[in-house]
């Protein structure tokens, strides 16, 4: 704007400095909404890192998450094979361990109805002294034999065993005196290894 010349009047001086006053303001004006639009816009940036940043972050918890979650479910599905596994191994030598138990209960069955009979026979009497009854075991054969002479009192839950040497051709008497009082509905037992087990209840 041309400065006003000097020999203006003082009318023309007033207005020509409101002139120049009404051109400034404007400038100022545009300059300050320039500057608050400048920081509205930082901030709105500065807003967008740090929402962009927080997502980030979140993205990434979310992402070893589930890494994580997929190593527990790799590592559990591993754990249910290896098991199954191993159960179907166990079932195996079940069913292995049951086909030989059977077949060995075969061969003991089989190796003992293959054994003769015991050649003894065995009678029960009244005690002379009036203490229960005595055994009487008679050995049949012509040789001695040793058996183990097993007793049962089902009653009173009591057992014992013992050893006998019997003569051929011989009967032996066995109660109280030799270490059982015989009762009616003792189990008895009479075993060798070379014959077939001997058993029978007191009368």
């Amino acid at each position: 704007m041309p400065s006003p010349p000097g020999c203006a009047t003082p009318a023309e001086r007033e207005s020509y400095a409101v002139a120049t006053s009404s051109t400034i303001q404007p400038k100022r004006r545009g300059l300050i909404v320039s500057i608050g639009l400048n920081v509205v816009l930082l901030l709105l940036a500065c807003g967008l890192v740090l929402y962009a940043f927080m997502l980030n972050v979140d993205l990434g918890d979310v992402k070893r998450r589930l890494s994580k979650e997929a190593e527990t479910r790799q590592q559990t599905e591993r754990y249910l094979i290896e098991t199954r596994n191993q159960l179907t191994d166990s079932l195996r030598e079940i069913e292995q361990l049951k086909a030989q138990l059977a077949y060995k209960e075969a061969d003991v069955r089989e190796a003992v109805s293959a054994k003769p009979a015991l050649p003894v026979v065995v009678g029960f009497r009244s005690s002379i002294l009036g203490k229960g009854l005595v055994a009487v075991i008679e050995n049949t054969s012509d040789r001695y034999l040793t058996v183990m002479l097993a007793v049962r009192n089902p009653t009173l839950s009591t057992a014992k065993r013992f050893t006998l040497e019997l003569d051929p051709k011989s009967s032996t008497d066995f109660g109280h005196i030799e270490g059982w009082q015989f009762a009616s509905g003792d189990e008895v037992g009479l075993f060798n290894d070379e014959f077939g087990a001997l058993r029978l209840t007191v009368p």
